[in-house]
């Protein structure tokens, strides 16, 4: 195997052992992340209908660092989660570290008025 691949076989592993514990309900949905080595994408997701509620990512964002611009999204997906009415989440790194781009977000959806 790999290098790369144990990687990714290691945040899988590490992703499904935090699904496991982590639910998205109406009431609270699920805030997850993904993180490639160009963009981060996020989404609000209510698991019990299996439904996307709001979605960001900084595909077309061109201007700033990878950090500020995962901050960025972390405001948009926050303001996209707002009109949809929905101000509480749970936040699912999807098996990332806490550190870098996904704490970025994850600061920059709290600043915009998402508690978790």
């Amino acid at each position: 195997m790999k290098e790369t691949q144990k990687k990714v076989a290691k945040r899988e592993r590490r992703h499904a052992r935090i699904r496991s514990k982590i639910i998205g309900t109406e009431a609270r949905p699920r805030l997850s992340i993904f993180r490639s080595s160009k963009f981060i994408y996020a989404q609000v997701i209510d698991d019990s209908k299996g439904v996307t509620l709001a979605a960001a990512s900084d595909v077309g964002v061109e201007k700033g660092t990878k950090v500020e611009k995962a901050k960025a999204v972390g405001k948009l997906v926050a303001e996209a989660a707002k009109k949809a009415k929905i101000t509480k989440v749970v936040f699912d790194r999807g098996g990332f570290l806490y550190k870098g781009r996904v704490q970025a977000l994850a600061e920059g959806a709290r600043e915009a008025g998402l508690e978790f």
